[in-house]
């Protein structure tokens, strides 16, 4: 059974990129014994140090989605877990979503995936995910959807 939650706002063993990003915007889904957490916001939310040192280009009109995977362990505490994705993102409804383009990052333990993708400004914008959190098992689904609106200068 998956649910949906918003994550805390201390996420243990995350990327450093991700605390760059407004953790607020973070949120994640429960399968089994792991948690899929995700978050999609400008580049420009990122320092130009952070962007640079992982090769993302900072726009208002681009976007970064990050994925990562923790699993609980039986005395309470967390793991990250190396979960490959694809995906998809697109306005609501579409006949022909774009291919996300993933890459991992690491961080001693910390691992993530990225990828950015072009903002359709003030229009929802769908995501729909394939996580292979555990390579025994079929991939888990996560969607959700979420408007952007482009900062102005």
């Amino acid at each position: 059974m998956m649910r949906h939650r918003t994550a805390p706002t201390h996420l243990a063993g995350l990327l450093l990129l991700c605390l760059a990003l407004p953790l607020q915007a973070q949120q994640y889904e429960q399968v089994g014994n792991h948690q899929i957490h995700y978050s999609a916001v400008s580049t420009s939310f990122l320092s130009p140090e952070v962007a640079a040192n992982h090769g993302i280009q900072r726009s208002p009109a681009m976007a970064l989605l990050n994925v990562s995977v923790l699993e609980e362990l039986e005395d309470g505490t967390t793991r990250p877990v190396n979960a490959p994705v694809t995906g998809e993102v697109g306005e609501v409804g579409s006949t022909s979503p774009a291919s996300l383009s993933f890459r991992s990052l690491r961080d001693g333990d910390a691992q993530s995936q990225i990828a950015t993708f072009r903002i359709i400004e003030d229009e929802p914008m769908r995501f729909d995910l394939q996580v292979r959190y555990d390579r025994n098992r079929e991939p888990a689904r996560v969607s959700f959807i979420q408007r952007f609106y482009i900062e102005r200068e």
